[in-house]
Formats: structure tokens, sequence, C-alpha cells
């Protein structure tokens, strides 16, 4: 009978991991980079590919990736080349900070790798959605136009320019539901992600485009504290035209000034100065 409780005990405990189990995948890419993830499957069909910030790592996500699988979504957590244990022969201190071909702008091939995994296990390209922090935000950014059927992307903190991963040129071409996180007190980040949010708009439509600030956070942290239930929420129905409409028109609520002129009171010409 001594022996009775702290059984109990293990049988809970394992119980209530269970919802949390994650498997160990390697993925490898088209330029023979092997990549580590962590792979969880999905209750509801739908998938979360979840690219790290720079310097981080796939481990990154851990209440995150625990709130997705409660809700029932599956995800895959990527250890983007150079980080974590993706190996080649290289490692991101290393990689060069500019050029269009340097190796930040190659980990598209990395999200190319991780849809291509998920496919291959019968996902519908339409039920995968990529959430990417920070640097992780621009390379989602990077890979939308070779992916333009996915559920959607959530960006958090983006910028127009990371090592050289420029955001726009995705952003504007993509017309799938977008979420945009930023802190409100980074004002240069809040009007980079501002120029973006409008880019989003005018490729996506009312409707398709969800921007939400937290007060002092970047990247995970603001996810965690702040924007973890409204992200569920928006996977789960990122598009709801009919009830609830993008309420920020550059035309029509700013007299012709983008939202991020309206805002900051400096124009695109501002940023791009500021990037050089």
């Amino acid at each position: 009978m001594r022996f009775k409780i702290p059984l109990i005990c293990i049988i809970l405990t394992l119980l209530s991991c269970a919802g949390f189990a994650q498997d160990k995948v390697v993925l490898q890419t088209e330029d023979r980079w092997k990549l580590e993830a962590l792979y969880n499957p999905a209750e509801n069909g739908k998938y979360v590919i979840l690219l790290h910030d720079l310097g981080r790592r796939k481990e990154d996500f851990p209440s995150f990736s625990k709130a997705l699988s409660r809700a029932g979504f599956g995800y895959l957590s990527v250890d983007l080349r150079g980080h974590g244990r993706s190996t080649n022969i290289n490692i991101q201190k290393n990689f060069k900070k500019t050029g269009a071909d340097n190796e930040f702008n190659q980990m598209k091939r990395d999200v190319d790798a991780a849809i291509a995994y998920l496919k291959a296990k019968g996902v519908a390209e339409s039920d995968i959605f990529i959430l990417g922090a920070g640097l992780g935000a621009n390379v989602a950014a990077k890979s939308l136009p070779f992916h333009p059927r996915i559920g959607g992307v959530v960006l958090l903190t983006p910028a127009l320019k990371t090592r050289d991963v420029l955001s726009m040129s995705g952003i504007k071409t993509f017309k799938g539901p977008v979420f945009i996180g930023v802190s409100s007190t980074d004002r240069k980040q809040f009007m980079e992600a501002s120029f973006i949010r409008n880019a989003a708009y005018l490729a996506s439509g009312k409707g398709k485009v969800t921007f939400m600030t937290a007060y002092n956070l970047k990247g995970v942290d603001m996810l965690d504290r702040y924007l973890t239930q409204e992200v569920l929420q928006w996977l789960k129905t990122p598009q709801l035209p009919e009830i609830l409409p993008d309420s920020v028109s550059a035309e029509e609520d700013y007299g012709g000034e983008s939202f991020g002129e309206a805002v900051t009171g400096m124009t695109m010409g501002d940023v791009l100065k500021s990037l050089d």
C-alpha cells in the first residue's frame, strides 16, 4: 500500500506530459544542410513552422509549443542553418552579413525543407503556417513568393532588412493572412513593421492583416507574455473580413499618408537612409 501514492504521481506525470511529446527529426535542404527540428503531430490537421531569431535555436518556443499542442496544432520548430544542431561546414557567426546570396538569405531553403517534410506526411500546404521571430520573421517573409498557398504567416518584430534578408519583396506578393506583432516602445522597429503592414494590406486586402503591439518586449518574449492567445485565435480564424475588416486604410484613414508616416512622421526614404 505504501507504494500507491508515488505510483499514482508517476502515472499522472506521464499523462500530463503525453500531450507535449515531440520528436527530434532531421531535415535535408537542397544545398545539403542537415537541419535538426522538433516535431509534434497535429490533432486538427494544421501545423506551424517555428523559426527562431538570430543566434537562437529551435528550443526557443517551449511555452508557445505547449500552447499549440493543447489547442490541437502540430508544429515543426527548426534550427536554422548555422544555429543549434543544424550542421554543414559553417556556423552563423561566420556567415557574411551582407549580400543577396549570403547564408542568411539561403535560409529560405530551410523553410522549403520544412514545408517539404510536412507535405511528405500528407499535410496540405493550406494547413501550414509559418511563425518567425526577428530574423526568423524576415526569413518567413522572404519565403512567401515560393509558397503562396500556405495558410498564413506570423511575423514577430519583423524588420525591413536583417542581415540583408529583405521582408518587403515577399510580403508584397502574398495574398494570404498575415499577423504582425511589434513592440510599441521601439520607434524604428514599430515604424518598419508599420510599412510591412501597409504592404501586406495592399497585397492581401481587408480582413487578412492583423497588426498588434506589445508594450516593451520583442520576439518570443512578446509572444509568451502578451500574444499567445491572440496568435492561437488567429490561427483558428486567420481571415474574418465580414466580421473584423482591417480598419486602417492608408488612403482613406490617413489622407494619403502611409500608416508608418502618419504614426511616426517618417517616410520610406527616411527608413531606407536609416538602414544604410
